[in-house]
C-alpha cells in the first residue's frame, strides 16, 4: 500500500524557514512527478511546486525565488525547502505523487495525481 507522509511543518516568525518533508513508501519504482498543494482556510487548494522525472519544476508565482522543491529518489522522499516564509504561506501543505502514465511539472494537478499525503500544517505569524 502506497503511503505519503508529510513532516516539517510547524509555527514560525515571517522571514523564517521551515523544511517540509514527504516520506514515500510501499511502491518499489520512481515516481513520474509530485508535488506540493496547500490550502489555506477559505481559499481554493493550489499548487505549490511541482518535479518530474526529468527534474524540471515548476513554481507558484508567489512562491518563486524563496521555495525549492527536490526530490531524492534514493530516499523516496520529497522536500519543500520555504525560505523568507510570509504570512499568507499559511497553510495546509499536501504532497502528492502520480507513478504511472506521463506527468510534467507544468501541467501536474491535484486530481491528476495517484497518491496524496494527509497534510503538514504550516503557520506564520507576522
Amino acid at each position: 500500500q502506497v503511503q505519503l507522509v508529510e513532516s516539517g511543518g510547524g509555527s514560525v516568525q515571517a522571514g523564517g524557514s521551515l523544511r517540509l518533508s514527504c516520506a514515500v513508501s510501499g511502491h518499489t519504482w520512481s515516481s513520474v512527478c509530485m508535488g506540493w498543494f496547500r490550502q489555506a482556510p477559505g481559499k481554493e487548494r493550489e499548487r505549490v511546486a511541482a518535479i518530474d522525472s526529468d527534474g524540471s519544476t515548476r513554481y507558484a508565482d508567489s512562491v518563486k525565488g524563496r521555495f525549492t522543491i527536490s526530490q531524492d529518489n534514493a530516499k523516496n522522499t520529497l522536500t519543500l525547502q520555504m525560505n523568507s516564509l510570509k504570512p499568507e504561506d499559511t497553510a495546509m501543505y499536501y504532497c502528492a505523487a502520480r507513478f504511472a502514465g506521463w506527468c510534467l511539472a507544468v501541467t501536474a494537478t491535484w486530481d491528476g495525481m495517484d497518491y496524496w499525503g494527509k497534510g503538514t500544517l504550516v503557520t506564520i505569524s507576522s
